[in-house]
């Protein structure tokens, strides 16, 4: 019990780690929170400072979902211990401590959770992500698509209900940070993913 206690705590406090403010800062001089959509995380990064930097913030937001599921299933000794560190990982990316719990939306992290989780699953989300994105243009779109589809893919793939719990939290949570999205994909008034110049 003990070590999943440590497992979760160091899982939300991972999870809060800014990577989009301290990267912008550190690399290229810029807050995120002060340009674009003023989102720390890897969408807006790709808008405002590039592809370098997109990509890399979202692999570090994505890491800490990983590596949160990796703490809970080793030190907390199950998948379901693994499930709730990845909770509280995209948790802390959403409402850090660092930045008074304010946050970004936790697409990146909630696919390294399923990605230590349910790989299978991770790989056809990420490949429809890629195409929606490729075809629209639209990066929430993209994200709510395969949030979605996440509880979609445990259920027809019949995995433990503990995976389908994950699947239906996240995709409602993930949806829910997207609300200001979905408007303005109704009204068209919605950025399309496009390189720094």
């Amino acid at each position: 019990m003990l070590e999943l206690i440590v497992a979760a705590a160091v899982s939300y406090v991972l999870g809060s780690v800014p990577n989009g403010l301290i990267l912008g800062r550190a690399v290229w001089g810029i807050d995120l929170r002060q340009h674009g959509s003023k989102n720390i995380g890897a969408t807006n990064a790709w808008r405002t400072i590039g592809k370098a930097g997109g990509i890399s913030i979202f692999v570090l937001d994505m890491l800490k979902g990983a590596v949160s599921a990796y703490l809970g299933i080793h030190l907390g000794g199950s998948e379901l211990a693994g499930i709730i560190c990845g909770l509280l990982a995209i948790a802390g990316h959403s409402w850090s401590i660092f930045l008074g719990f304010k946050g970004g939306k936790g697409v990146a992290t909630g696919l390294g959770v399923i990605l230590m989780l349910m790989p299978w699953v991770t790989l056809i989300v990420f490949v429809v992500w890629f195409v929606i994105v490729r075809l629209t243009g639209y990066v929430s779109l993209a994200s709510m698509v395969g949030a979605v589809l996440v509880p979609v893919l445990a259920l027809l793939f019949s995995l433990h209900t503990e995976f389908l719990v994950l699947g239906l939290i996240a995709a409602v949570f993930i949806v829910y940070r997207h609300k200001a999205n979905i408007s303005r994909l109704l009204n068209g008034t919605e950025s399309k993913i496009k390189s720094a110049k």
